[in-house]
């Protein structure tokens, strides 16, 4: 596994470049960094669906420290299902991909002080290539100038499930516009949430996880799945 892992970008996505803070709701931010960590691994090959619980079919480790963690932690537990894995992971993940996007420089940590003793981070970027690539991607893929690999497939499929369309740039009337591409998308490469006839065993496991993450999204907002 090469480049930027799907839990940055989706992360950078979420983060404003300039004000450093979320633009969304942070359960919601890290539920979906648990989803994309396990969707990684499923496009790689590492885990897979069976019996109802998430399996390690190969434990070789992919090189991104996040989801090498999140690989051996499967292969070390007790079987759980994908819903039980988003919520499993939630916790703490979302510090540990700022710290890396630190590490590589991505952002800064901006460590604030409110009412004389509350630590308040931010996380402005530094380098905002990483993001644009990324942005370019799902432009063309929204506009249909180019189809979309898997990974960016996935990434769109992420965005959508966590409501993310504004994130994109777009808004007004261009947010419906968006949401039904990035549905039509999502569909098309079979991770909408629905198991597909595909032999694959890599789509089954993407859409399992995503339709875990929707319904604990749908939870976490308090609205019906």
């Amino acid at each position: 596994m090469t480049g930027v892992a799907l839990a940055e970008e989706l992360l950078l996505l979420a983060y404003d470049d300039s004000t450093g803070k979320a633009t969304m709701p942070r359960i919601s931010l890290d539920l979906g960094m648990a989803a994309a960590v396990l969707v990684e691994l499923a496009i790689a090959g590492r885990i897979a669906y069976a019996d109802g619980s998430l399996t390690v079919v190969d434990p070789t480790p992919t090189g991104e420290p996040v989801a090498d963690e999140v690989l051996g932690r499967i292969a070390a537990d007790t079987p759980h299902t994908p819903a039980s894995w988003v919520q499993r992971l939630r916790h703490g993940l979302r510090d540990k991909i700022l710290g890396d996007l630190c590490a590589q420089g991505v952002i800064r940590d901006v460590d604030e002080t409110e009412l004389g003793f509350i630590h308040v981070h931010r996380y402005p970027v530094v380098d905002a290539s990483v993001e644009a690539e990324t942005r370019q991607r799902l432009a063309e893929a929204l506009t249909g100038a180019a189809a979309p690999d898997e990974r960016t497939a996935a990434l769109a499929t992420l965005v959508v499930v966590l409501r993310m369309e504004t994130a994109l740039g777009v808004s007004g009337e261009e947010v419906a516009t968006a949401r039904r591409r990035l549905e039509e998308i999502a569909t098309g490469a079979g991770f909408s949430g629905q198991v597909s006839s595909d032999d694959s065993v890599v789509r089954p496991s993407v859409g399992l996880v995503v339709a875990a993450l929707a319904g604990a999204v749908d939870a976490a907002l308090g609205k019906r799945a």
